[in-house]
């Protein structure tokens, strides 16, 4: 019957003992050379999410993006998409405003949760952070116009809406700021009124504002309103009576009218185009009568010189004998 004897495996596992260290030790080496050679190593960026109080927010400039290292099985590792791993920094045990070194962490989440083993590195390690306390204000907006409409129009007026909104961010560098702009809201061609929804710009990644950050623009653009002077019109009397005889003060005028540049430039007043109505003279005498211009539906009259008409009327008969 076979037996196991302790004292003689003893003697035959010490027999020549120094070779056979030497070789499980060069066995591990191998080993671990082989799993050194057949580990994959991935490089991405993250953005490093804070996580802290609600009345506390950042108040300087702070590393934004965690360059991770992965390491592990290629098999394993190529899965893991870059929003599996999360660079964060935890915030919460502290209460007041300051200056705070803290470690930078990582959590696994998706693909990433199911590699064993994956070894994960992070640059930097720690960062360091200033806290203020959080606050918010309302802030007006203007437009940021650019450009110039088609010639012979002008944007007469606009409006925002919203016409400001609400920033928050630290007390410190909210209450410097004064207003946001609009991004560039081009004029160039335009002649009609029109409304576009534009991003409200915020240069400054430490303020949030609060909402969507966009706001509606609308122009208001009219043709261009100019002013000009025709003169020596000649005046014309109209339906006077073939029994008189009329001597006007004037026998021309001047007319002020207003209108687009490509109306008036297009215009040219015709014969007749400053008159007075005799109908009402029914006898001799000094009449005082208005002067009416035929103007045209795309201009405006601004006045006339003169604006009334001095006449002296006689009788023919009588001046005939």
């Amino acid at each position: 019957m076979f037996s196991l004897n302790p004292k003689r495996i003893f003697q035959t596992l010490a027999e020549n003992w120094v070779p056979k260290v030497l070789s499980i030790a060069l066995a591990l080496t191998i080993f671990m050379i082989h799993r050194i050679n057949t580990l994959e190593t991935r490089f991405f960026s993250t953005p490093l999410i804070l996580e802290l109080p609600s009345h506390l927010c950042p108040s300087s400039s702070y590393v934004r993006m965690i360059r991770i290292t992965l390491r592990g099985d290629a098999n394993n590792i190529q899965p893991i998409q870059d929003d599996d791993i999360e660079a964060y920094i935890d915030l919460n045990d502290y209460e007041s405003p300051g200056s705070y070194h803290v470690p930078i962490k990582v959590r696994k989440k998706g693909a990433a949760l199911e590699v064993e083993p994956l070894e994960i590195s992070m640059t930097p390690v720690a960062i360091t952070i200033e806290l203020d306390y959080k606050q918010s204000r309302y802030v007006p907006l203007t437009a940021n116009i650019d450009g110039t409409p088609e010639p012979g129009f002008d944007l007469v007026s606009h409006t925002l809406s919203p016409a400001q909104v609400v920033l928050e961010g630290p007390g410190g560098l909210l209450e410097n700021v004064l207003e946001l702009y609009t991004d560039v809201i081009d004029l160039n061609g335009r002649n009609a009124d029109f409304s576009v929804t534009v991003p409200i710009l915020n240069r400054d990644p430490l303020l949030t504002i609060r909402g969507s950050a966009m706001t509606e623009f609308k122009g208001f653009i009219h043709s261009r309103i100019d002013v000009r002077n025709f003169g020596s019109l000649p005046i014309t009397l109209l339906n006077l009576d073939a029994a008189f005889r009329a001597e006007p003060d004037f026998r021309t005028g001047t007319v002020r009218l207003e209108g687009s540049r490509g109306n008036l430039d297009a215009f040219s007043p015709p014969p007749g185009f400053l008159t007075v109505d005799c109908s009402i003279i029914t006898g001799a005498g000094r009449y005082t009568l208005p002067v009416k211009a035929a103007l045209p539906p795309s201009l405006s009259l601004v006045r006339t010189d003169p604006e009334e008409l001095g006449i002296t009327v006689r009788l023919v008969e009588t001046e005939d004998r």
